[in-house]
């Protein structure tokens, strides 16, 4: 053997082994049918243990044979991405951040205030809740252009949860304990999450669901805030539709009993006819993104002055008042950890959490919020963003939030658009934002005495008709009919029943729709029989591809099952002995040799096996000869030690076309 045909390559020891280029099809069908022993179920283990927690242990020891300070630096790095690019900051990213931060700053600050009035507490608490996360994310986040803060979505979602244990206009600071605390639990849940490599646990909430629950979310809080924008005194603490149109409905019939006042739904929806023309306009015309990004800021600086000076307040309309002045108050002594609700909390906090992680609460939301919105925008910047990491810098955010008088805060994907589009290089645009915001709180809260709740309502209003994706939904029920089931599934739960209860109710259509298809699917596996692409060596389904070629005296069948088991190996079997009838009985002339193809087989168990022999049993009780083509590693072992491998006598091939060769050279030969 010359040296140009041959290639070194590691055996299973480790060792190297020349191999020959120029291999036959014996050559071939010899190595599929003698492979090494695969890794026993230990191995599998340790094996994803390791890959679970430690995916990429280059990254993580890359260094070996180097110092320990250069070690500790990588090390320190990789925890710590702000090390990583503080290292190429300059002053022309500065610049830019300190402009998209401002930007960035103008939209969170009324948002802040509408989020908190949303969440049932102080305007004060959104103020603080952009202060602390965003700070702490820009030293453990790994996306650059996130803006983080309060959103949409959880703010409606813990009252909804929480005043099922304290009622917030009877006790606010018991009820504000326990959102502190209810975050911390959620910080605990995502950081846990990064830690031990559980983000696959965030996937169980599938696209459909997420689209439907953010659909009726959306129409829930809008519904919300009708008591901000008709300035409603009494309102129901209730979030399903019916409860909510029928308190509408009540306060309506109250008009000279002060229940409601129409100046506030005139200030209100001027206000949010003119943020959402500014967002038509910024959709529109790419240049003035800061229109709509401004807009927000300039509805609370112009209500707030026409309230003042008509002094509209003293003729019904509902305004902020109080905002104390000062930044983050201390708040450790407010978790309640020792609270006989603990259980109610933790369930609530993992819902918080989960769905801060899965979900985008001011978009279009297909894909998964905080780390989904990093990742779509770092892909544009030419830098890879770590989910893990994203949920444990996430984690530990909320974890310092809570302590620092903040509730549960996350990524948002339209703020996240203004950041990046505002020309943001670095985390550093959070931290302005933040810095801007500290400096509202310690200056300017005393201007906001007079801003009315409507704009407040305006504002949440503006950000909500982006969640109502019909689009997708529309796409879902195109693509998969029982997708759409868990679609509206979660829709209709928010919708008529409560927030959380439309989660729940999701999750269990869509659990019980995949264990549903998995079920059918391993009784009934599907068989297909595979034809000859003219022009090529590939070997297709004839029903997907009518113009493949049957070869004659041979059936090829391929099995579309990952698993041939106890469950579906009878299955399989009367349906290949069925086709091999219905063959002969089309006149399609008679079946000389049987091969299957098994590429789709992943494993087998004992039961496949004794199915398989008696199949083998049949086939040559009528003088038909079978062979298997493509076997798995585990599937040709487990065939291999049960001794079928031997009773094949040799007809285990690499691939069908070598199958099919062999069985027309054994064919020819017979005739001969």
């Amino acid at each position: 053997m010359s040296i140009a045909n041959a290639n070194t390559s590691p055996t299973m020891s480790g060792v190297s082994t020349t191999v020959d280029n120029t291999s036959t099809p014996a050559d071939r069908a010899r190595w599929v049918a003698n492979p090494p022993d695969p890794p026993g179920i230990c191995r599998d283990l340790i094996d994803w243990l390791r890959q679970t927690m430690f995916p990429d242990p280059t990254k993580l020891f890359p260094l070996k044979n180097k110092t320990g300070t250069a070690v500790l630096g990588r090390v320190l790095k990789g925890v710590f991405p702000i090390l990583c690019w503080g290292q190429s900051y300059n002053l022309g990213k500065f610049k830019n951040d300190v402009l998209a931060g401002l930007t960035l700053a103008s939209l969170c600050i009324p948002q802040s205030i509408g989020y908190a009035n949303l969440a049932k507490l102080d305007p004060q608490y959104g103020l603080y809740t952009s202060i602390v996360p965003p700070l702490v994310y820009a030293i453990l986040g790994s996306s650059r252009e996130i803006a983080i803060g309060p959103v949409a979505i959880i703010s409606m979602l813990l009252p909804t949860m929480i005043q099922k244990i304290q009622d917030p206009a009877a006790d606010p600071f018991a009820y504000r304990n326990l959102v502190f605390t209810t975050t911390f639990f959620a910080g605990i849940f995502q950081a846990a999450f990064g830690l031990f490599r559980l983000g696959f646990m965030v996937d169980f909430l599938s696209q459909a669901a997420i689209v439907g629950f953010m659909g009726g979310a959306a129409i829930v809080i809008g519904l919300q805030q009708l008591k901000g924008l008709l300035g409603i005194t009494h309102f129901t603490n209730k979030t399903d539709i019916i409860s909510v149109m029928e308190a509408v409905f009540a306060s309506f019939h109250h008009l000279n009993n002060d229940q409601w006042n129409p100046l506030n739904f005139i200030i209100g929806s001027s206000f949010l006819s003119f943020i959402l023309i500014t967002k038509l306009l910024g959709k529109k015309y790419k240049k003035v993104f800061w229109l709509p990004a401004m807009a927000p800021l300039v509805s609370v600086i112009l209500s707030t002055l026409l309230v003042f000076l008509t002094r509209a307040d003293e003729h019904g309309v509902k305004i902020v008042k109080r905002v104390p002045p000062g930044l983050n108050p201390i708040s450790t002594q407010n978790i309640q950890i020792h609270t006989p609700h603990i259980s109610q909390i933790l369930n609530a906090a993992l819902i918080v959490a989960v769905v801060a992680l899965t979900s985008d609460l001011e978009s279009l939301l297909t894909f998964q919020e905080a780390i989904a919105v990093g990742r779509s925008l770092a892909s544009m910047k030419g830098y890879n963003i770590d989910g893990n990491k994203e949920m444990v810098a996430l984690g530990f955010m909320n974890l310092a939030g809570s302590l620092t008088s903040c509730y549960t805060a996350t990524g948002s994907l339209s703020r996240s658009a203004v950041n990046f589009s505002a020309g943001c290089e670095t985390p550093v645009s959070n931290v302005v934002m933040a810095v801007t915001v500290m400096i509202s709180l310690k200056m300017f809260t005393k201007l906001l005495y007079f801003t009315p709740n409507a704009i407040l309502a305006s504002i949440i209003l503006s950000a909500l008709p982006g969640l109502v994706d019909i689009h997708q939904a529309y796409n879902i029920w195109k693509i998969d009919k029982l997708d759409f089931l868990a679609c509206l599934a979660a829709f209709f739960g928010v919708l008529f029943l409560s927030v959380e209860f439309g989660l729940l109710l999701s999750l269990y259509v869509q659990l019980v729709i995949s264990f549903a298809k998995i079920i059918v699917t391993s009784i009934k596996p599907g068989t297909e029989i595979l034809g000859k692409i003219p022009g090529t060596d590939t070997f297709c389904d004839i029903h997907q591809y009518p113009m493949a070629l049957n070869t004659p005296g041979v059936l090829i069948v391929r099995v579309k099952s990952g698993l041939l088991c106890f469950a579906n190996a009878n299955f399989v079997k009367d349906r290949i002995l069925r086709f091999i009838s219905s063959q002969e009985a089309s006149g399609k002339g008679i079946t000389q040799f049987l091969v299957i193809d098994l590429s789709n087989l992943m494993n087998i168990d004992t039961s496949g096996i004794a199915s398989l022999e008696e199949l083998h049993k049949n086939l040559a009780t009528s003088g038909i000869e079978m062979a298997i083509a493509n076997p798995k590693w585990q599937v040709i072992h487990k065939l291999k030690v049960s001794n079928f491998v031997a009773k094949l006598k040799g007809r285990v091939f690499l691939s069908v076309g070598e199958a099919v060769d062999a069985c027309l050279s054994a064919k020819m030969g017979a005739a001969i």
